[in-house]
């Protein structure tokens, strides 16, 4: 967890720090969990994907909201920012989602307008904005984003990072 606790004090993600940092990262992964790492680095990012739960926007935009599986959990550490691994997380979630018949989609909050740029810049398609219900009474602004659909958007270039993991 030391990963998220770097991106936590960098970036302030997540917004609220778990209880159980481990349980948090694991949740969210109904459909698999994606990890990348360089040799010099190691570990340096990770990525979930799972269906719909209460209170996700993204799903509620799309023409087919039983059809999408929801990117959570996507973080990359400070010092390996920059060298494609979010980009390559990203595409290896919408590319699962693709074989499971759904489309990727995410919210991402309003105000983190460093995420909500990278997600535009790798091709993901503005769905709209909502608010997230994250319980008790709070919810929050967000942006929805969709996977480029098939054809659009790919990785021109092989990442200097490859996502590893398995579908759960």
């Amino acid at each position: 967890m030391d990963i998220l606790r770097e991106v936590h004090t960098a970036s302030g993600y997540p917004r609220n720090w778990p209880a159980d940092p481990a349980s948090w990262v694991a949740s969210g992964s109904g459909y698999g969990a994606w990890v990348a790492e360089t040799p010099a680095l190691g570990l340096i990012g990770h990525v979930a994907l799972g269906p719909p739960g209460d209170g996700d926007a993204a799903p509620t935009l799309t023409p087919s909201p039983g059809q999408v599986a929801v990117v959570a959990r996507l973080f990359v550490s400070p010092r390996a920012r920059g060298l494609g691994a979010g980009r390559a997380l990203l595409a290896e979630t919408a590319e699962h989602a693709r074989t499971l018949g759904r489309r990727a989609v995410l919210d991402v909050v309003s105000a983190d307008t460093a995420s909500v740029a990278f997600y535009a810049h790798a091709g993901w398609e503005r769905l709209g904005s909502g608010k997230q219900d994250w319980g008790g009474g709070i919810h929050v602004p967000v942006h929805c984003f969709g996977a480029p659909l098939q054809g659009r958007g790919e990785l021109r270039e092989q990442p200097p990072t490859q996502p590893r993991g398995r579908a759960l």
